[in-house]
């Protein structure tokens, strides 16, 4: 047999096998994640240091929501998701961790109670959407832009239900809310409805208050 068809054929075996692999992630985390209850998903930085006003701000807010009777669900590394599972941990709420797999391995952090490994970032990524109320964007990176802007984009294109999107610290954001309006919005890119699809808030409590407006309106 020529060496070109065995290369070939070992690749398409490879294929078929990650299918599996796949199969497997999704099933794990619907099966674990569909017994969390309503849940709150929060993004942010891996770097930023427990001193940080950041980080408080993020196990604040865990905390409050965690009280309001939400699990919490993080990417389950250091830093700001940390200070989340901290927060719902110290409430005595459900405090959850979506680890992924990365060349540079990601310990989960001691507060995470309920863990899930991943290998597939989209697998992840559909964990973090189907099984959350709300998405609390803290101040991150390139991972934390991705979350927020994949959610409005599902939501922009009706993919998904409408869902609150709350960005905390309005001055570490607001180089990205002034070019959204100045610049994406001026060349007609997005609409102004657009805009509306995220509220921005520095407080904690205004952060569940905006959770708690969403789901108020929704039942009347």
């Amino acid at each position: 047999m020529r060496k070109d068809l065995i290369v070939k054929d070992d690749f398409m075996q490879e294929d078929t096998w990650r299918i599996f692999r796949i199969m497997s992630e999704f099933v794990d985390g619907f099966e674990t994640l569909s017994k969390a209850g309503k849940a709150v998903s929060i993004f942010g930085s891996s770097r930023f240091t427990p001193d940080n006003k950041y980080y408080k701000m993020a196990e604040e807010t865990a905390y409050l929501l965690a009280k309001a009777g939400y699990a919490i669900i993080t990417g389950s590394g250091p830093a700001i998701m940390e200070a989340a599972n901290k927060g719902a941990k110290r409430a005595g709420g459900v405090s959850i961790g979506l680890n992924i797999q990365i060349p540079l391995e990601q310990e989960p952090n001691k507060y995470v109670d309920t863990l899930l490994d991943f290998r597939y970032f989209f697998v992840r990524k559909v964990m973090f959407v189907k099984y959350a109320k709300a998405f609390i964007i803290m101040p991150g990176g390139y991972g934390t832009l991705d979350e927020f802007t994949e959610a409005i984009n599902l939501i922009q294109t009706e993919r998904i239900q409408k869902f609150p999107i709350v960005i905390m610290g309005s001055e570490y954001w607001k180089g990205l809310i002034d070019w959204l309006k100045s610049t994406v919005l001026k060349s007609e890119a997005i609409s102004k409805e657009d805009l509306k699809l995220f509220t921005v808030v520095d407080e904690p409590k205004d952060a569940v208050d905006a959770i708690k407006k969403f789901y108020g309106k929704q039942r009347k």
